[in-house]
């Protein structure tokens, strides 16, 4: 690297302390690379972005206290320039189009080793749009199903209780899958019941099936 050149600033926020210690050691052994602040939440992360005007924020799609969007939404509003690349375990085409459209500059999953992180934090001022290998398709398939009028639009944890309906799970069950209570499966149950138009569990299945909700 050319030492005249001037390193690209960046800001990491994740509320998992190993995940987020793996980031900082990875952006540490790159030279074109400089870590100005690390955050454990949200609204830390919005806080430091605008106090310190980085070039790229990393950030996790899901955090406690604010969400990715939700920091990204901030700093555009305060006028910010930063460009932010959001790393997510979440590969939904519905949240990775949300992310992108919202003026994200990159969407990673994270199982993406740490080279290619870095190398996304390292292009994403170039203006390109950055996504994992695996993302195209998955929005390319939501976009097809979005444009489709006889697609029920089906939110994302609706979708996750369809899923788990299908694999044979009780309400129960779903609920302590997804760390949510049973009243609030039994309500995403009944606004999917609405949505399809049916009545009971099998037939939201055999509907879902049908449609290609469940492929």
């Amino acid at each position: 690297m050319d030492r005249s050149s001037p390193c690209t600033t960046v800001v990491v926020a994740d509320d998992h302390p190993l995940y987020r210690a793996g980031l900082v050691d990875a952006i540490g052994e790159r030279p074109d690379l400089e870590l100005v602040a690390e955050c454990a939440g949200g609204h830390e992360a919005v806080e430091r972005i605008l106090e310190l005007r980085p070039q790229v924020a990393l950030l996790d799609m899901r955090m406690r206290d604010l969400d990715g969007l939700g920091v990204l939404e901030a700093i555009t509003r305060a006028g910010s320039p930063t460009r932010v690349v959001f790393l997510s375990a979440y590969e939904e085409g519905e949240v990775v189009h949300g992310a992108l459209t919202a003026g994200a500059a990159g969407y990673l999953s994270k199982e993406t080793d740490r080279t290619e992180i870095c190398n996304a934090i390292a292009s994403a001022l170039d203006g390109e749009v950055i996504v994992s290998p695996t993302l195209p398709g998955v929005l390319v398939e939501y976009l097809h199903r979005r444009s489709d009028p006889r697609q029920p639009k089906l939110g994302e944890r609706e979708r996750e209780v369809l899923r788990l309906t299908a694999e044979g799970l009780s309400a129960p069950e779903i609920a302590e899958t997804l760390g949510i209570g049973a009243t609030t499966v039994k309500t995403h149950l009944q606004r999917v019941y609405r949505k399809l138009g049916v009545s009971d569990r099998a037939a939201m299945v055999a509907k879902a099936l049908r449609l290609g909700l469940l492929t």
